[in-house]
């Protein structure tokens, strides 16, 4: 009977033993891998924010200084950071929203300068409350301007310039309320009351400024917009020397056409009309009348997914008692390459001529000296290079 025991047992660690062996070198179970961590993006989608932002550079050089002829670039030789933005926005289809756009640079301090703040390195381009329902848009707070083909954000523009009509005959931004109703899914049309031409507070008068307009987009090849600013503008109100402010009044035409998907062309008009400033004059009521008419025409074109070029031309008309001020013609050519060595980032390479009449020397050619008494010089053309890095990034 032992020896019958001895013998299963013996056959059945045989049996077991490779098993044990191999479950002996086999590794441990591995352990249980962690909850993923859900990215930065997942989390905003799922809140309903949507980020964006850009960071722009540049180094240009003038043979002279533009001044009040260009915008963001005005002066002669120098390295900038123009512009770092971030914007965050809520905005629901339905509900309660809103939308903040903060930026850092130069393009801040001269914007906080054209609203009339102290002019910091740091500003508000947007920040707003938006109400949406059904067809209707709803914002009350401070956003930019309907008008024109170029904006403030630098990364939104073929050019690193940017128009005569941006800088002299169009608005950069609103305080106020805008209303936006989609008629149907080719027509928009916008209506709104604010303090002004780039107030951030109430104008000296308390007159508020309308705001019309309308887009048309019957297909993905062609679309219009139209916008009419009127209101009065206090800028220039001095009780001390008699001057009242103006009235303005803006009409603003956009059209765009995608021949190809590879080339666009843009075209920009722009009537303006300041009256009742006092400025031919020494009596505060009269009504000098000025008009300053101009177009802009852009041809985009992309040779590859990383290389483009943007060509612009315009040609802008001064009629008036303020001659003097602005000249009564001028014209202005700008070419722009860019490349894109990675997606995102964009270098921008750039060449801008500005002419006026042979009779209007109203660019700054050079500073003078008042320890030598050599008086600044003037001409009537300006010429520019330009190069700029833009990086851009959005979430979701």
């Amino acid at each position: 009977m032992r020896n019958t025991t001895r013998a299963i047992t013996a056959a059945v660690i045989v049996a077991i033993a490779p098993r044990l062996l191999l479950a002996a070198d086999a590794p441990a179970a591995a352990a249980p891998a962690p909850p993923a961590v859900p990215a930065l993006s997942d989390l905003l989608t799922g809140w309903g924010l949507t980020t964006s932002g850009e960071f722009a550079a540049s180094y240009y050089h003038s043979n002279g200084y533009p001044g009040s002829f260009h915008a963001f670039d005005e002066d002669h030789d120098t390295l900038q950071l123009d512009e770092a933005g971030l914007q965050i926005g809520y905005q629901p289809k339905q509900g309660i929203g809103g939308y903040v756009d903060i930026i850092a640079g130069t393009d801040a301090q001269i914007l906080n300068g054209a609203e009339g703040n102290s002019p910091s390195y740091v500003g508000l381009r947007q920040g707003y409350l938006q109400y949406a329902t059904g067809p209707l848009t709803v914002i009350a707070g401070k956003f930019v301007t309907l008008a024109g083909a170029e904006v403030i954000n630098p990364a939104q523009n073929t050019n690193f310039s940017r128009s005569m009509l941006f800088q002299l005959l169009e608005p950069l931004t609103h305080t106020g309320l805008r209303a936006t109703y989609a008629v149907s899914d080719t027509v928009s049309v916008i209506v709104g009351v604010n303090n002004g031409w780039n107030y951030t507070d109430v104008a000296t008068s308390g007159s508020k400024t309308g705001e019309f307009g309308a887009t048309y987009t019957p297909n993905k090849i062609l679309s219009f917009a139209v916008t009419g600013y009127i209101g009065k503008d206090d800028s220039n109100a001095n009780a001390e020397v008699n001057l009242p402010g103006q009235q303005l009044s803006l009409i603003d035409l956009v059209a765009t056409y995608n021949v190809t998907s590879a080339l666009t062309v843009i075209l920009n008009i722009d009537a303006k009309q300041s009256s009742g400033d006092g400025l031919a004059g020494t009596d505060a009521s009269t009504h000098d009348t000025t008009h300053t008419d101009g177009f802009a025409a852009y041809a985009n074109y992309a040779f590859t997914d990383s290389l483009r070029t943007s060509i612009r031309f315009e040609y802008l008309a001064n009629h008036g008692p303020d001659d003097t001020v602005h000249p009564s013609h001028i014209v202005e050519g700008t070419a722009t390459i860019g490349y894109s060595p990675v997606k995102n980032f964009e270098i921008r390479g750039e060449l801008r001529y500005d002419k006026a009449q042979t009779d209007d020397a109203i660019f700054l050619r050079s500073l003078g000296s008042d320890s030598s008494e050599t008086p600044p010089t003037f001409a009537n053309n300006n010429f520019e290079f330009a190069l700029q890095g833009v990086y851009k990034f959005s979430s979701p």
